[in-house]
């Protein structure tokens, strides 16, 4: 068995949230610099061109990219074979406390959905975790801003639908967003499994390399012709129109019941902040 300091996972979970904040992944910024080339309207142009300019200055001035650092997601991959003493849960809480407050991060948390006091440090973080075999523990965070998260959606549609059913949803979606999640996105997309297993997907799809393609090729083909339909409609850098709306999509899959084809999806702004390592 190997054990896990719990102190080394809150130190962890605190410095990778305040790096996501102010660093956003160099193989985002790449694409953000290509989507720049590409795009065809000037003024959408022009605010990708400021989008790099905001997150080269936040990098270099150790400032967060965006005022909304988000709700702190946390993915836990935590081998059979690891062992702590304590509450692990407690351990991420911590991490975002000392995150959010010493890195002065805006606190976006309320204690109850209806009376909206804040808890004025961000926590309860949103944990997920997986078991796997072995004795890996592997740490994944997103600060998730609360713009892009209001755009998403899930909707049990039905066999019938189809594939075309699963695009016209994603476009309609995109389209109604807007510039309201900070386009260029990324588009995360859960299909199959049940009501929150194909939530939990989309989200999981956002913690995806943005380079990377899915391993099955029925997915694989979607990302590609979902990207080219998304750009297809004028949304635009923020919302200003032109011809780069999203910067990626991320499909995955799961096996689910033959009267039921579930779908949500999980957008994220440009920043597509997210940070993993492996203790």
């Amino acid at each position: 068995m190997r054990k896990i300091e719990l102190a080394d996972v809150t130190a962890k979970v605190r410095s990778m949230f305040i790096d996501a904040c102010e660093n956003i992944p160099a193989n985002v910024l790449e694409r953000l610099k290509r989507a720049e080339r590409e795009e065809q309207s000037p003024l959408g142009k022009e605010v990708i061109g400021k989008i790099i300019e905001n997150d080269e200055l936040a990098a270099d001035k150790r400032l967060p990219v965006c005022q909304d650092t988000g709700v702190a997601v946390v993915m836990l991959t935590i081998g059979s074979e690891v062992v702590f003493e304590g509450d692990i849960y407690e351990a991420v809480n911590e991490g975002v406390r000392q995150a959010y407050t010493e890195g002065y991060l805006r606190k976006s948390v309320v204690k109850h959905p209806l009376d909206r006091v804040n808890t004025k440090d961000n926590t309860p973080a949103i944990v997920h975790v997986k078991i796997v075999p072995g004795d890996i523990f592997k740490v994944d965070v997103a600060p998730k801003g609360g713009g892009s998260e209001n755009m998403s959606t899930v909707k049990m549609l039905i066999p019938a639908d189809g594939v075309e059913g699963i695009k016209k949803l994603v476009l309609d979606t995109v389209f109604k967003a807007g510039g309201k999640p900070c386009p260029p996105v990324i588009v995360g997309i859960g299909i199959g499994g049940n009501f929150e297993k194909c939530a939990l997907m989309a989200k999981e799809a956002l913690f995806r390399e943005i380079d990377d393609r899915s391993p099955d090729p029925i997915a694989a083909k979607l990302e590609d012709e979902l990207l080219e339909e998304i750009n297809k409609l004028g949304v635009g850098p923020m919302g200003f129109g032109g011809t780069v709306t999203c910067l990626a999509v991320k499909v995955n899959v799961f096996p689910c019941h033959i009267a039921s084809l579930p779908v949500a999806i999980n957008i994220q702004c440009h920043a597509a902040r997210h940070k993993s390592c492996t203790l």
